[in-house]
């Protein structure tokens, strides 16, 4: 039976470290593989490229120029689309009144985004569009579009941009002859209130100024050349800190210290230093490090014959499923001339892999001439969600090299759970028990209070399972070191605080019971799925509620609905609780796009402040099991009630674990940052859903495995 895992999702804290040490092994073409400019994006210093990353690619970008300290974070979730969130610390101006944040300098966050238009051909240069500081208050905001062109070992740019970018002027603004307006951006102020609104009030608006340059590939691979004129004459800094400027030509390197790892130093402005860091990786590209704790597929062995059910321990096939195949067993019947094991996979990420191990074990027990097919029935929770069914003696011929991969495949079915008159010769014992402890992790970035307020936890993790689809889950939370005691700025809201108490909540105790969780699951029909739960659901809530999902086999889409009634649990994480109660829930959509394997996942419904609204995710999957995603929600609660931010928005990244330790395994963490916790748009932290309990119902992703594994 397949337990909750005993690495958090709070354990996504590390991700960043582990995907570093991924940079180490990631395949990068390092002679003209891109760079990352000063404000994050493939780009020169202080101006953006039409150049894209390699798809895939996971930038963590750290520099310095007098007086702005500038930390990013850029993906390519897409081969055509560039995505950044960036920090920038200005130094020179003070975050708010002393009282209250001390003399942490001011703090600004932004999201970019870039979008390539057109790839470079013989004659045709690449040509992008992007968007800086897209949202937020727009002290850096800039819209431009900017032409590539390559010459051997030059890469040269040159591109027109509105706002930041191209501050310098000179060139009149074209929309201004449809509309006067366009003439005028305005000036752009620091108020928290314009944060996260998309600011399409100054999009396009003002002149236009000119900006490109040239980055030269040394013939010492490692060493890289860039010049660039400037846009900006920085006469019109965010703050009135006007700087001085005394050329607007900027030079600088970059050298490649290992794979993955850059250093960049700059001469800008004509008279001031710029140094900075970047540390990439590739997480399309990161390979699967080799499982030195896995064991070996099961040696094959004189093949018996004539062998028939009770001949067979059965006890011990169940065994040896588990320890090789990862094959939780909960059942094995024989129907005509198929052995049917049910179970679900606890070890391998790519569940093709868990079926080559599994047939082999089966034939080794069976033989030849006894049955003919081998089929497992994946059963996670209790509920029969697919199955594969290998044919024994192409398996066998496949092993003689007999037939070649394509055979195999065609030999290999997959199909709904079927409902058979089949004689049960083996129940496994129910585990009732699985427990183990994870660190856990929360913070807040970029508030008035100090830039990361952070809490540690040792989590004790704990289930006991009445059957296979009833269990009770527990967390329970040690504080380890926690700085949320700083946390004095009482974030404004005109709706009830479902969400902003945040400082309260980490640290009234040092002991907090997360979650202590009754559910149960239920197939309903071939393709309907339910689920019920009551408990402590979260840290912040309790209530009951339930979760159906329509989820037709192989089909790449489902429609689910889950309903709630959720009351606000006391501050120390007890069993007490406040006052606030509430009915949420959603109606949500699901569609594998097609498009690079991206899942759009659209819900409607009633938030825990009570709005109504719509919450848009977008993720890609690559085949190695890391994803990056990105959701917006809209509700009916205006700009004013909603507060800084206007709307709630984030990006994830998700992590398989498995990429990078030496065992096999199917814990997956998350690192997901959202700039504002705010009341409006806030959902229930479910911790089970259907959708991912159903996830093999994917017939794409496994002939996708199952294609690795045999070429």
């Amino acid at each position: 039976m397949q337990r909750p895992s005993l690495l958090s999702l709070s354990t996504a804290a590390l991700s960043p470290l582990l995907l570093v040490t991924a940079s180490a092994v990631a395949d990068i073409n390092t002679r003209y593989s891109t760079t990352q400019s000063d404000f994050g994006g493939v780009g020169l210093l202080q101006t953006p490229t039409a150049r894209m990353a390699e798809d895939g690619n996971l930038s963590f970008n750290a520099n310095r120029t007098e007086p702005y300290s500038r930390y990013s974070i850029s993906a390519q979730p897409l081969p055509w689309l560039e995505g950044t969130i960036r920090y920038i610390a200005i130094s020179n101006r003070a975050y708010g009144p002393e009282e209250l944040s001390g003399d942490q300098s001011f703090k600004d966050k932004a999201i970019d985004f870039k979008l390539r238009l057109l790839k470079e051909s013989y004659w045709m240069p690449q040509v992008a569009f992007g968007m800086r500081d897209a949202g937020g208050t727009g002290l850096f905001s800039s819209e431009y579009f900017v032409a590539n062109k390559r010459f051997y070992d030059l890469d040269v740019s040159l591109g027109v941009a509105w706002g930041y970018i191209g501050n310098r002027g000179g060139i009149s603004n074209p929309l201004g002859w449809f509309k006067d307006s366009f003439n005028d951006r305005g000036e752009v102020t620091a108020d928290v209130s314009q944060a996260g609104d998309l600011g399409t009030n100054r999009y396009f608006k003002g002149p236009l100024g000119v900006f490109g340059g040239v980055e030269y590939q040394t013939p010492w691979e490692r060493l890289r050349i860039k010049v660039e004129l400037d846009g900006n004459d920085y006469q019109s800094e965010p703050l009135n800190n006007q700087i001085d400027q005394d050329s607007p030509i900027n030079f600088g390197a970059t050298y490649r210290l290992g794979k993955g790892v850059d250093l960049t130093a700059a001469w800008e402005r004509g008279n001031t230093a710029m140094f900075g860091i970047s540390i990439q990786t590739n997480l399309k590209k990161t390979p699967d490090q080799k499982k030195f704790l896995d064991p070996a597929p099961e040696a094959r062995q004189p093949l018996p014959a004539g062998v028939t059910g009770e001949q067979v321990d059965w006890d011990d096939v169940s065994r040896r499923l588990s320890e090789n195949a990862g094959i939780s067993v909960h059942q094995i019947a024989l129907h005509n001339d198929e052995v049917i094991v049910r179970g679900e996979q606890t070890r391998y990420r790519n569940r093709a892999q868990g079926v080559g191990r599994a047939a082999r074990v089966l034939d080794n027990s069976l033989g030849e001439g006894s049955y003919d097919w081998y089929t497992l029935v994946y059963r996670p929770w209790g509920m029969d969600v697919s199955q594969t069914s290998v044919n024994a003696e192409t398996l066998r011929r496949f092993e003689r090299n007999e037939v070649d991969a394509d055979t195999l495949r065609k030999a290999v079915a997959n199909a709904a759970p079927s409902v058979l008159d089949e004689d049960i010769v083996y129940e496994a014992p129910l585990d009732k028990y699985s427990y183990g402890t994870s660190l856990g992790y929360n913070q807040t970035v970029g508030g008035p209070d100090g830039f990361l307020l952070y809490q540690f936890l040792l989590r004790f993790n704990g289930s006991y399972f009445f059957d296979d689809n009833k269990w009770l889950n527990g967390s329970l939370g040690v504080n380890l070191l926690n700085n949320y005691d700083k946390f004095e700025y009482d974030a404004p809201s005109n709706l009830p605080r479902v969400r902003t108490d945040v400082r309260s909540y980490a640290t009234t105790s040092d002991v907090q019971l997360s979650r202590l969780q009754y559910t149960q699951t239920h197939q309903v029909s071939r393709d309907i799925y339910a689920m019920g739960y009551a408990g402590l659901l979260e840290w912040m809530y309790g209530g009951v509620g339930g979760e159906v999902l329509y989820r037709p086999y192989g089909a790449n889409w489902a429609v689910g609905a889950d309903f709630n009634w959720v009351k606000q649990r006391g501050f120390e994480q007890d069993f007490s609780f406040r006052d606030y109660s509430t009915f949420t829930g959603h109606v949500t959509g699901y569609l594998q796009t097609g498009i690079y394997d991206v899942l759009a996942k659209g819900s409607v419904g009633r938030y825990l402040a009570g709005d109504y609204g719509a919450t848009l995710d977008l993720s890609r999957r690559f085949d190695n099991g890391f994803a990056m995603g990105a959701w917006a929600t809209i509700t009916n609660v205006s700009k004013e009630e909603f507060g800084e931010g206007s709307f709630d928005k984030g990006v994830y990244i998700q992590v398989p674990f498995d990429a990078f330790f030496i065992r096999s395994t199917t814990s997956v963490g998350t690192l997901a940052w959202n700039p504002l916790t705010r009341d409006g748009g806030a959902r229930l932290a479910r911790y089970y859903q259907l959708y991912s309990q159903t996830i093999d119902r994917d017939l794409d992703r496994f002939n996708d495995g199952f294609r690795r594994i045999t070429e």
